[in-house]
């Protein structure tokens, strides 16, 4: 298995390549953004891949620090209640009850704003829960990369880190509940979409660790989707261009029951079968991220703030 990675080397310049499974990569000719890969089609990016994988390795895993897979003008977007799961969670926290029970059979999905690319953290970095919410949840999901055209040209693990008590106060305060630094984590490396034969059976995991055991855990599979992830894309690309393509998080189906929350030192773990791993401490408040700011011209910044 291949992914599209982003890096950032010993000197500090960022570059894009293709790692394999012997944590050796390659770099891609030019090394474009991964925005501007996103600007390809999926015929012209498969085409590059294969090309740069023919290719002697530039560097290791080891020698280089991966970053978040987001960058130029890439927006992360979400999707809510498109899994069973999630539609009754958000019906037993929400004040507002019979927004949810119409959403989930609607022909129009939930899709909502999520993070520019800086704010985005990936794997092994702190996420981070709101210090004026009472109810937090990790949502584990499976996240479409989709490139300018609307295609669908790989896959991520996504973390949708949301406050339950905001969102349940009003929906009207989505936005707060789910747009805040340290909100969106992303697994390092996109696995192109042709390397996955099918999106629609793959098993998704969540751990919680706490003080040395298991807080929360939970299993579901992509199979347990209520919509068609083409009609997500179809939806999310109907009105407006995206010049440097989208990520796109599909939903969860894994939700805690009311009288789980996470808490400042948890340990997040979630993997779908055959994309990968994303596992994040857990910090709270605004601080423990002030340094996303500081990442923008060092991104070697990052490595202090990562879990060892």
């Amino acid at each position: 298995m291949t992914r599209i990675v982003r890096f950032a080397d010993t000197t500090g310049v960022v570059r894009t390549g293709l790692a394999d499974d012997s944590g050796a990569i390659r770099v891609f000719p030019g090394t474009p953004q991964i925005a501007r890969l996103l600007r390809r089609t999926a015929a012209e990016l498969r085409a590059l891949t294969e090309e740069t994988a023919a290719r002697e390795p530039d560097a290791t895993e080891a020698e280089v620090l991966l970053l978040p897979p987001v960058d130029g003008l890439t927006e992360v977007w979400a999707a809510g209640v498109t899994y069973e799961r999630s539609r009754e969670a958000r019906i037993a926290e929400s004040t507002e009850q019979s927004v949810y029970e119409r959403i989930y059979d609607a022909e129009r999905p939930e899709l909502f704003f999520k993070s520019v690319p800086w704010r985005v953290v990936t794997d092994g970095e702190p996420i981070a829960v709101r210090d004026d919410s009472a109810l937090n949840v990790p949502e584990p999901e499976l996240a479409l990369v989709l490139n300018r055209h609307a295609e669908t040209v790989g896959y991520l693990v996504a973390d949708d880190v949301s406050s339950r008590s905001i969102e349940g106060e009003n929906p009207l305060y989505l936005p707060q509940a789910k747009v805040y630094a340290g909100s969106t984590a992303l697994s390092a490396g996109i696995v192109p979409a042709w390397e996955i034969d099918d999106p629609s059976a793959l098993k998704i995991t969540m751990t919680v660790s706490r003080d040395g055991g298991a807080a929360y855990e939970a299993t579901t599979s992509t199979a347990a989707f209520h919509r068609d992830p083409r009609d997500l894309v179809r939806h999310l690309f109907h009105s407006q261009p995206f010049p440097d393509g989208a990520v796109l998080s599909t939903g969860t189906g894994i939700v805690p029951e009311l009288d789980f929350t996470l808490c400042a030192g948890d340990l997040v773990d979630i993997a779908v079968d055959g994309v990968g791993r994303l596992v994040n401490p857990v910090r709270t408040g605004r601080d423990p991220l002030a340094w996303l700011t500081e990442a923008l011209d060092d991104p070697w910044v990052r490595l202090t703030h990562r879990r060892v």
